[in-house]
Formats: structure tokens, sequence, C-alpha cells
């Protein structure tokens, strides 16, 4: 494998998404890159890169950053299990690049297959499939995530390269839960609201919870397969 300069550091949010990307560095030796855990949503991240900002943490010279994590999909073209590479995010009219060489450089690395795509940024659960097809066709976005623009605009600002690999779990064709009022103000998810949530929409959750499940093995899976590009050669 050429000798690219390795991956620093996996930013991943928390609870069952940084879960799968550990189960996928377990028991790799040699150099792999720090995980770290993120909280879910814009406002939540973006406290917590400023918090890092001051103690210098992911801002070393020629650092490289990977986002992983899950996403759904604006598009009749990615299923649930696609990996997706981004090409930039959009965020109200707003926009933030990938790094192009970085993300080209993963491109080509990966065995399996995997897309290009151009990502939205949503600062609530987007759980209709109606209107995801709709910011799909109007925004021409191909999947949605709840982090992307703003740790691209932190990153990009700081002069880190950013790269995101992301796996669908969800699809345009169905609805899920709306699950809006059960993430925290601080990024984390509150359980009862939750369950509740799931409950008053049965097939919805049970759809989700198979295409999470889904998503979650391809991204323990993907990860195993960056840790080659992650070492040193």
């Amino acid at each position: 494998m050429p000798n690219f300069l390795p991956i620093n550091t996996i930013l991943v949010p928390q609870g069952a998404e940084y879960k799968a990307v550990c189960r996928g560095l377990s028991g790799v030796t040699g150099s792999i890159p720090t995980v770290v855990a993120i909280p879910v949503g814009m406002k939540p991240l973006l406290k917590y890169l400023h918090a890092s900002l001051v103690n210098g943490q992911f801002l070393a010279p020629k650092s490289r950053v990977v986002i992983m994590g899950i996403c759904g999909s604006l598009s009749d073209r990615y299923k649930v299990g696609d990996i997706v590479l981004y090409q930039d995010c959009v965020y109200q009219g707003k926009q933030q690049e990938c790094d192009r060489t970085f993300t080209a450089q993963l491109h080509s690395s990966l065995s399996q297959k995997v897309s290009l795509v151009k990502s939205l940024t949503s600062d609530r659960v987007i759980w209709s499939a109606a209107e995801k097809r709709r910011l799909g066709e109007t925004l021409a976005a191909d999947v949605v995530d709840m982090e992307g623009f703003t740790a691209l605009e932190f990153f990009n600002t700081a002069g880190v390269s950013v790269a995101m690999l992301r796996v669908v779990s969800d699809d345009c064709q169905h609805n899920i839960p709306d699950l809006t009022s059960a993430i925290n103000s601080d990024g984390s998810l509150n359980p009862l609201p939750l369950a509740m949530r799931m409950l008053r929409q049965p097939l919805a959750a049970t759809r989700l919870i198979r295409g999470s499940l889904t998503a979650l093995k391809v991204l323990e899976q993907v990860t195993r397969n960056l840790t080659g590009y992650c070492r040193t050669k």
C-alpha cells in the first residue's frame, strides 16, 4: 500500500456507532488512530470541539481526522448498508468541503465498494420519507447526518485535513421514528423519550433497528479495512 500520511484520529458519535468502530479496531496490531466519541447534533458537537481546541487536541501539524458513523439516505441510489465517502456538506445554503486529496486517497485504498456523495447536515432528525426525498431533490444531496457541516467548518478553519466515511442506516422509502426529542442538549440520548418514540411507531422502530444493526456491522468491517491505511508503512 502507498505510504500515505496516516490517520491520526477517528471521531464517531457516542454510543453504538462508537462501539462499532472500536470493535473494528480491536485486535489490530501496530499503529492505530485515536478513537474519540463525540456528542450527537450540531450545537453539542461545536461546544465539544471548542473545548478540545483549548487543549490543542486534533490540531497537531499535518493532522488527519476521519469522521465516521451512520447516516440516512436522501436518494433511491443509496440503500441500507451502503458505504459513503463525503465530498462536502451543506447546511442552510452554506457549504463546507472535505479534504479532496485525503478523500481521494481513502477512496482508492478501501477494498469495499464506496460511493462519493454530497451530504446535508440537519439540526433535527429527518424522519419522514417524503421529506427525505424532497430534501434530496431540492438540495442535490445524497445523504443526511447531524454533525458533518459543524465538524468540517471547525476543522477547515483550523487547517486540519478531514474526510467523512459513513454507512447508510435508513433509506428514503420508509419513515423512521422522530427521535429529535430524545436527544439531550449535551448530545446524549435520553432512554425514556427514546423508548416512548419507538413504542408509538413500532413498525418504523423495527425498520430503524434492523437498518441500524446492518449499518453498524458494515461500519465495524470498514473500520477494520481502514487499519491498513492507518499504519505507517
